[in-house]
């Protein structure tokens, strides 16, 4: 998490990369780049705006360096991308990002699946790309983000031991962030509570942030459990788009808005005004006409007893 923000929490908006990519349908640029607009004049202070890959593989991210390009024209926008290999890690610190970050599956069928990397290719990979950025970018910073951390569709269970074994590869070859991501949307509180616990044990201040997906409904409540972990740091997607292509059954991450609720409801700053996170919403419809957008807040509205945590202190 940047220093930059004052805020308790920090929330991390993926919808244009995880939930832009999971969609058969491909946005506009001139509209992702009003989305990314609207959502920082709400107040997110963080986006993963894109990933650098293929085009033949995604087209939706073909234009992630021009969608970078604008997003570094937001005063006080924290910019990440997404990268797979070194070739797309190249091409991120080339645009500009103040961070990128590493999909590392604990899971190796997984990883076989999404990326086409044995686990030791991998290590290979995250060498190369800690080595290119400590060279050339030193002020970009490198998230390794585990996914299938609570378990895998394709291989079933992930142990803790598994994961941490990972984590602490990763701090070994020197990303500066690890965050754990439920990929298909297994994880329960419990094992969320004890395996953000075991993390910052393993690695210290390099434990990062939360990725949930809300396939069986335990979004927000795992939210709650990495919250008394210590976790500050959240990933939502703006109407609970997203989804991995490679995790069969795994439906979209929590919605950025109920997130942000949650947050300020129990008396933690975000920094974020709901009503004009909501109003961003028009900039997915735009772009993308008949998708499916979730979320309670925006239908039900934040109600008249609500306060900002901010405005509680």
């Amino acid at each position: 998490m940047s220093d930059l923000y004052p805020n308790d929490i920090l929330v991390s908006e993926v919808g244009p990369r995880d939930g832009l990519q999971s969609v058969k349908a491909t946005m506009p640029t001139h509209l992702k780049c009003e989305w990314i607009s609207a959502l920082a004049a709400s107040g997110i202070r963080e986006i993963e705006v894109g990933s650098f890959v293929s085009p033949k593989l995604l087209p939706q991210m073909a234009d992630c360096a021009d969608v970078v390009a604008h997003a570094l024209t937001l005063p006080g926008l924290y910019v990440t991308a997404l990268v797979p290999n070194l070739k797309g890690a190249q091409a991120a610190f080339s645009a500009g990002v103040h961070k990128v970050t590493l999909p590392i599956s604990v899971s190796e069928p997984h990883s076989l699946a999404n990326i086409r990397k044995t686990h030791a290719q991998v290590f290979d990979e995250v060498r190369d790309v800690v080595a290119l950025r400590d060279e050339h970018y030193p002020d970009i910073q490198i998230e390794a983000g585990l996914s299938t951390a609570f378990g895998c569709t394709i291989q079933g269970v992930v142990t803790d031991d598994e994961c941490l074994r990972m984590a602490t590869r990763m701090a070994e070859l020197g990303v500066d962030e690890i965050g754990l991501s439920d990929t298909v949307g297994y994880a329960t509180p419990v094992q969320v509570r004890r395996l953000f616990n075991q993390l910052r044990i393993e690695v210290g201040q390099r434990a990062g942030s939360a990725h949930f997906h809300n396939t069986r409904g335990q979004g927000l409540a795992n939210v709650v459990a990495a919250l008394e972990a210590g976790v500050t740091v959240f990933d939502g997607s703006q109407g609970g788009l997203g989804g991995c292509p490679y995790a069969p059954g795994a439906s979209g991450n929590i919605v950025t808005e109920d997130l942000v609720y949650l947050l300020e409801a129990m008396g933690l700053r975000t920094g974020i005004d709901i009503d004009r996170l909501v109003a961003a919403r028009e900039w997915l419809v735009k772009g993308l006409p008949g998708e499916a957008l979730y979320g309670f807040i925006p239908d039900a509205g934040v109600g008249k007893n609500f306060t900002y945590a901010q405005e509680a202190v």
